[in-house]
């Protein structure tokens, strides 16, 4: 399938509209699109999930920046305008967060640079 905006939906609304999910996981990290979109009769997916017990989850960072002069390691950008970003989520009905970090580990990383 192609991976547009309607297909991701719609596969979105089929994993959360499962029957008896809700035995299964108590929990979804969703990204910002998921957060913001609705099931085809217009519930958002977030109100549909806390309908069924299951919390939403927001993944919080803005994706990772190559740091300059390493070997490849990165940064996780989003800092700037964490909070408000957190308190809009917060106000869409999430109730957790998720900060993803990489870090390159091998014989010469970490680097100073990146720790």
């Amino acid at each position: 399938m192609e991976n547009t905006h309607p297909n991701r939906q719609a596969y979105r609304e089929l994993l959360f509209t499962a029957p008896e999910i809700e035995k299964y996981i108590s929990g979804v990290i969703l990204f910002d699109e998921t957060a913001r979109d609705s099931c085809l009769n217009g519930t958002k997916f977030v109100d549909h999930l806390r309908s069924r017990g299951i919390h939403a989850g927001i993944k919080v960072d803005c994706g990772l920046v190559e740091i300059a002069g390493t070997d490849k390691e990165t940064a996780t950008t989003g800092l700037d305008g964490l909070g408000k970003r957190c308190a809009e989520y917060y106000a869409m009905g999430c109730r957790f967060a998720k900060w993803r970090a990489v870090i390159k580990i091998d014989k010469c990383c970490p680097s100073d640079v990146a720790i």
